[in-house]
């Protein structure tokens, strides 16, 4: 259900509760936006405000406005959306087909990551990974500083491969980073993940990469076990 508008920063407040229901699919790309009229009912709000709102969204291309037909969700929305969350006050609501799509991304980029670091990691590559792993285990009562910790584990990974197109697209990857982020909120920080990475720092040592991907497999289904999708 949409909430009514209640806080102070009434245009602020529009503009995240639409951008939240497009992102979670609440508005399909290309569909059409209740009108003026009716979005001012749903929130309970001025005309004025909405208008203001559907502006800033218009200027942000999460929305195209179009005259004498109303207001409808870009085609690239979600980019849109995307390219801008570390300064929006939107939380990622990840489904079982979110989480299952991540694996594949991480088997075609991550996974392949991991094939050439095992094979061309240097020393300094397996000490980088371990401070890493440290940084994880000292900030686990701190979800989003583990996440960051974490999200660096996976890079130094990635950079051993030496591949740096590779590595860029990991690193500049921010859906990655806000999957993870929203997994270490919604399950908390736990010592099965403190693990998994340990066993994953462990195999990385060995050069082991099949032991690596198999604990990232192990871990993606423990939390849709987790947050019963399974």
């Amino acid at each position: 259900m949409v909430k009514q508008i209640n806080r102070q920063s009434v245009v602020d407040e529009i503009y995240d509760q639409i951008i939240q229901k497009i992102y979670n699919g609440y508005w399909g790309l290309g569909e059409k936006l209740p009108s003026e009229h009716q979005l001012c009912e749903m929130l309970g709000v001025s005309r004025t405000s909405i208008r203001s709102a559907l502006q800033k969204l218009s200027v942000q291309k999460i929305i195209e406005i179009k005259h004498g037909q109303g207001s409808f969700v870009s085609n690239f929305a979600k980019v849109s959306i995307l390219s801008s969350l570390d300064t929006l006050n939107v939380e990622l609501k990840l489904t079982k087909e979110d989480i299952l799509e991540m694996l594949e991304f991480r088997e075609a980029i991550e996974f392949k990551c991991i094939d050439l670091a095992v094979e061309r990691a240097t020393e300094e590559d397996v000490l980088n990974l371990e401070r890493a792993l440290k940084k994880m285990i000292q900030n686990k009562k701190e979800y989003k500083k583990y996440t960051v910790a974490d999200f660096e584990f996976h890079l130094v990974i990635a950079k051993a491969s030496k591949n740096k197109l590779l590595f860029e697209v990991l690193k500049n990857s921010k859906y990655f980073y806000l999957y993870l982020e929203e997994l270490n909120r919604v399950i908390g920080v736990n010592q099965n993940s403190i693990d998994g990475h340990t066993k994953q720092y462990e195999c990385f040592k060995k050069r082991d990469a099949e032991g690596i991907k198999d604990q990232i497999r192990r871990g993606v289904m423990e939390m849709l076990e987790k947050l019963n999708m399974t």
